[in-house]
């Protein structure tokens, strides 16, 4: 199953980064997450799969995004010229 992960979660992963800090928080998403470290504000790209091995806990959860809605499908098409 696929972690639903959103954008400004803070996350714990298993083992610490080099500067000791271990929360992060998710600031890219796609078939790579990116995550940057709030004691030391580095980034780093990890692939989804090894980020979900990785992936200890949730600390703090983002707001899901609401589902976008396609206006124009409502709006009358213009005809052709009368």
């Amino acid at each position: 199953m696929v972690l639903q992960v959103y954008l400004d979660d803070v996350v714990a992963l298993d083992k610490p980064h080099a500067c000791g800090g271990t929360e992060w928080v998710v600031v890219r998403l796609g078939a790579d997450i990116g995550l940057r470290c709030l004691r030391c504000r580095h980034r780093v790209l990890l692939p989804r799969g090894r980020f979900e091995q990785r992936f200890a806990r949730f600390i703090t959860r983002a707001t899901p995004p609401e589902p976008e809605i396609d206006l124009d499908l409502e709006q009358p098409q213009p005809q052709g010229r009368v």
